[in-house]
C-alpha cells in the first residue's frame, strides 16, 4: 500500500513495530513492551492524523491511486450488472462505463467515471475525463432508464471533462448541458454518489441528483485546485493552498447543504477496505431510494428543481440606504 506524503511519520512508526517484531522472532529476545507501546503510539497517531485531515490532505487521498474506481464499487455493490457501450454517435468513451444491475433486486440503471488502474488503462480511459460522447453515452442510458422507470445511480470521479481541442470540436459543451437538462427532468428517483474527486462540469454532468451523498474524503468542486491556482496565483504547485480556501470537502458541502450525506470511509481511506465501503454506500443507497421510490414522476422532478434551487446565497445593496437585504 503506498503511502501519501503526510502519512509518512505513521508508516515510519509501522515499520519500527515490523522490524522489532522481525527481530524479536529471529533473535528470541523480548521486545513486547516495547512494541506494545510502539503499537499504542501508532494507533493514537493513526487515531489522530485521519480524525484532522485537511482539505489538501483529503484532496490526496481523493486521488490515491489505489482508490477504489466506479466498476470496484459496481462488482461490489451490484448484482447482474451488464455492461453497455458507446454513444450511437461517434464512439465508446472509455471514461464512463454503465449500464443495466440490480440493486437489492431491484433493476436499475447505473453510470460512472472511471479511472485506469495502471498507466495504460489511464490512457485509454483518458484519466477519467470524458469526451462529448461519454456525456452522450450517460445520457442515453439515462434516458433508456426514464423510459423504462428505472432508478438512475451515478458515481462521479473525476477531474473534469477533457480539456482538449478533440472535445471541443465535437461540442464538450453542449454534451454537459444537454445533460444538466435532460437529468432535471427525469421522472425517476436520480442519486449520486461522489467517490473520488467531483471536478467540473464533468461532474456535474452525472450530478442532477435527486440526493448527492459523498464519501468521507472525497472532494467536490467548481474546478480542481490545480487550476484555480494556476488562475488565481498563476501557480498550479500552491493546489494545496486552494483546496483549503474553496470549501470542497464532504463536511464543507454537507454544512451548505449542496449534498445530502457523509458516507464514512475505513480508516486510512477507501482503498484500505473495499468491502467495507461498499457496504456503506450500499447502506445509504439503500435508505435514500426506499424514501424517493415513494414519490411520484411529478415529485421527483420537483425534488431536484428545489434541491438546486436553494444552494448558494445572495444579498441586494440598496443603493440609497445602504443596508444589504437577504
Amino acid at each position: 500500500m503506498s503511502e501519501l506524503p503526510f502519512e509518512k511519520p505513521l508508516n515510519e512508526l509501522r515499520n519500527k513495530i515490523k522490524e522489532l517484531k522481525s527481530l524479536s522472532d529471529g533473535t528470541g529476545l523480548d521486545f513486547s513492551e516495547e512494541i506494545a507501546r510502539l503499537e499504542e503510539r501508532c494507533k493514537e497517531l493513526e487515531d489522530t492524523m485521519y480524525r484532522e485531515l485537511t482539505a489538501a490532505q483529503k484532496m490526496q487521498l481523493a486521488r490515491h491511486h489505489q482508490r477504489p474506481t466506479s466498476l470496484d464499487f459496481i462488482g461490489a455493490i451490484f448484482t447482474d450488472f451488464i455492461e453497455l457501450h458507446g454513444d450511437r454517435l461517434f464512439a465508446d468513451d472509455l471514461a464512463i462505463v454503465g449500464g443495466l444491475a440490480k440493486f437489492n433486486g431491484r433493476p436499475v440503471t447505473v453510470i460512472g467515471h472511471q479511472r485506469g488502474k495502471d498507466t495504460r488503462d489511464n490512457i485509454a480511459r483518458f484519466f477519467g475525463s470524458p469526451h462529448p460522447e461519454g456525456f452522450r453515452k450517460a445520457l442515453r442510458f439515462m434516458q433508456q432508464a426514464n423510459k423504462f422507470n428505472r432508478p438512475i445511480i451515478t458515481f462521479i470521479d473525476t477531474k473534469g471533462a477533457y480539456p482538449g481541442d478533440t472535445a471541443e470540436a465535437r461540442g464538450q459543451s453542449e454534451a454537459i448541458a444537454r445533460n444538466l437538462r435532460e437529468m432535471a427532468g427525469f421522472g425517476v428517483p436520480i442519486i449520486c454518489v461522489v467517490i473520488g474527486e467531483g471536478g467540473s462540469g464533468g461532474a456535474l454532468a452525472l450530478g442532477v441528483g435527486n440526493r448527492v451523498l459523498m464519501l468521507e474524503n472525497a472532494i467536490y468542486s467548481v474546478i480542481s485546485p490545480n487550476g484555480a491556482a494556476s488562475i488565481l496565483w498563476k501557480d498550479a504547485s500552491r493546489a494545496d493552498e486552494a483546496a483549503e480556501a474553496m470549501k470542497i470537502t464532504a463536511k464543507d458541502l454537507l454544512s451548505m447543504e449542496i449534498i445530502e450525506e457523509i458516507i464514512p470511509e475505513p480508516q486510512g481511506g477507501a482503498h484500505r477496505n473495499l468491502e467495507e465501503q461498499a457496504e456503506s454506500i450500499k447502506v445509504s443507497l439503500a435508505k435514500h431510494l426506499d424514501e424517493l421510490l415513494q414519490m411520484s414522476a411529478e415529485e421527483l422532478i420537483e425534488d431536484r428543481y428545489h434541491k438546486f434551487r436553494k444552494i448558494g446565497h445572495y444579498r441586494m445593496a440598496e443603493a440609497e440606504a445602504g443596508q444589504a437585504i437577504e
